[in-house]
């Protein structure tokens, strides 16, 4: 609060003071509407997690995927490498493959066999 102190003397002195009963009674109230909201937003997240709509961007109808890359190819392509090696860890197994970022073509290898695409989308 010590930066906001020309605030503080600023309501002061523009503001009446409020009776202690009548604060009393807006913060109660304002406690419970804010308890409501935060309520109903829990119910909305857990109706949406429980139907499989756990991403806001697929859910509001955003297509965030255009070319059905994987987040290391686009994360490569931002970040500008040309040849990336990925580890991609589920569970207790660890697998470990190449991006090859091309101008005309994205390919990713996997344990030899190369899979490549015009678009740079994987399948």
């Amino acid at each position: 609060m010590v930066w906001f102190h020309w605030l503080h003397r600023f309501i002061r002195k523009h503001t009446t003071p409020i009776a202690e009963p009548r604060a009393e009674f807006f913060r109660r109230r304002l406690s419970f509407v804010y308890m409501i909201i935060a309520w109903n937003a829990f119910g909305v997240v857990c109706y949406y997690i429980y139907q499989g709509k756990r991403s806001a961007a697929e859910v509001l109808g955003y297509n965030i995927n255009e070319n059905n890359e994987t987040p290391a190819q686009q994360w490569s392509k931002t970040l500008g490498i040309k040849k990336a090696t990925v580890y991609r860890v589920e569970g207790f197994n660890v697998k470990r493959y190449e991006i090859n970022n091309n101008d005309s073509d994205s390919q990713i290898k996997t344990n030899g066999e190369t899979i490549s695409d015009s678009n740079g989308a994987v399948n």
